[in-house]
């Protein structure tokens, strides 16, 4: 049985940009976002077939890639109250459930992306509809989860393609904010919230920004030891909030502490609870980046690492995870080989790194299974294969954020955030017939999808008034 679902409304939640625009640059923005909605997806709001169905469900006949045990041939998976009640080749339909039947299909545990933008950037050339940069260098209570438009058009787009979880980090300064995991489905970021946060650290660079950087040695090496030190001292200033609040609560003291929301945001970092997010991508920035994390004595996680192939051994020696991407772009050295980029997950992973792929986009986030498909092909001649690939881009980066007891995979007890498709993922050709996410049946259905199927059905015959016959 089946019921439809509009999932319940929640307030919403403050913008994550300081905004310094007017009222009018407000109203006219708000104008055209209404428009571009209504033109993306006013048809979606009117079709009473696409509303969020959630109940008992059993996709049946399907080949089974669970990930971690295996695959299944001519399996079932039952899908009930959101959970994975059952997997397996002897069992069978439940009574209630509606019966999927996948026979020639096979049944993929939803995809993972360790990195994007989505939902805090719509339109990069209308300003109030990027919302991932806050005001000031080091501001780590600000929580890019607050800002996530669930109404993105991207997102649609993004899921039908396989990915149903992705982390959301804001941008900017060197601790730019607090990342989050949403899952892609709900009204509300906090529908969205998937349980995972993360505090963001942009390593500062050594090297150039650039080949229009004209600034000499020495003036880069003084602006990388200045950033050091800036982010030295307020985690020396963080420390000694978190004794005080330490002391504070041994003594039973009732006294708020002074106000002080960065220090404040790095309590549970302090104590362990939460990670931090250490961008880091030259040779050079990663080793510090790693010296620096030891320093600390956190649960940091190495994230970009675009050079990370050339200091795969020194990562791998750290234990610091990794999640690396994109892997479809270009050398960072002219000297390099073309394909490094591809390499990259791959040479880390053969020197014993734990390696989870992001595509470290906005829109373009539904490109992460071609880019897992990149990192396998090239990646193979190191030993990295399909199923290193599959796993980097589902249970690895699940069990990085601590979630692989939720996600990742398909097994009993998990949270049913899978889809069934055609064929392989990464290939393009593929197609996704069925999509769940949290248990909430996901219709296949986009900007892209309307579009195809609007302009594939044209009247070809169709003339306008005045249009010569």
């Amino acid at each position: 049985m089946t019921r439809r679902s509009r999932l319940p409304l929640a307030p919403e939640a403050p913008s994550l940009v300081l905004s310094r625009r007017s009222a009018s640059m407000r109203l006219i923005a708000l104008a055209f976002l209404v428009l571009a909605s209504g033109l993306a997806s006013g048809a979606a709001a009117q079709d009473p077939s696409y509303r969020y169905e959630t109940g008992t469900y059993a996709i049946t006949n399907a080949r089974i890639q669970t990930v971690t045990n295996g695959v299944i041939e001519r399996g079932t998976v039952v899908i009930r109250d959101g959970e994975i009640e059952a997997v397996g080749s002897g069992v069978q339909a439940p009574a209630d459930a509606t019966v999927l039947d996948a026979s020639g299909l096979t049944v993929y545990p939803g995809m993972i992306d360790g990195g994007t933008s989505i939902g805090l950037t719509e339109i990069n050339s209308v300003e109030v509809t990027v919302d991932n940069n806050e005001i000031g260098d080091i501001v780590p209570q600000v929580k890019a989860l607050t800002a996530v438009n669930p109404s993105s058009t991207h997102i649609p787009v993004t899921r039908v393609g396989g990915v149903t979880h992705a982390v959301v980090k804001p941008s900017g300064g060197a601790m730019p904010g607090t990342a989050a995991l949403v899952h892609l489905v709900g009204y509300s970021p906090a529908q969205m919230d998937a349980g995972f946060e993360a505090v963001v650290v942009n390593f500062p660079r050594s090297g150039r920004r650039g080949r229009f950087d004209r600034r000499t040695d020495e003036a880069i090496k003084k602006a990388n030891e200045k950033a050091v030190e800036t982010i030295d001292e307020f985690w020396a200033e963080a420390v000694r909030y978190a004794a005080i609040d330490s002391a504070r609560t041994a003594s039973g003291a009732r006294e708020p502490l002074p106000y002080a929301p960065e220090a404040a945001a790095l309590l549970p970092v302090l104590r362990g609870v939460t990670p931090l997010m250490v961008e880091a991508n030259s040779a050079a920035d990663i080793t510090a980046a790693l010296k620096w994390i030891e320093e600390k004595g956190v649960r940091a996680v190495l994230t970009g690492a675009a050079e990370g192939w050339r200091v795969a051994d020194e990562i791998a020696a750290s234990g610091v995870p990794v999640i690396t991407g994109p892997s479809t772009g270009l050398p960072t050295r002219a000297s390099d080989r073309y394909s490094r980029a591809y390499e990259n997950a791959g040479l880390m992973h053969a020197a014993g790194v734990t390696v989870a792929l992001r595509s470290d986009e906005s829109e373009n986030v539904r490109n992460l299974p071609f880019q897992a498909g990149f990192a396998a092909a090239y990646g193979m001649q190191h030993g990295y294969t399909a199923q290193d690939a599959l796993e980097s881009v589902t249970i690895i980066p699940a069990r990085i954020m601590g979630l692989d007891s939720q996600i990742g995979s398909i097994e009993v007890g998990k949270r049913a955030s899978l889809f069934v498709a055609t064929g392989d993922p990464f290939e393009p050709a593929t197609q996704i017939t069925h999509l769940f996410i949290e248990g909430v049946r996901v219709p296949i259905d986009s900007r892209h999808i309307r579009l195809y199927d609007e302009y594939l059905d044209r009247e070809p015959a169709l003339s306008l008034p005045g249009e010569p016959r």
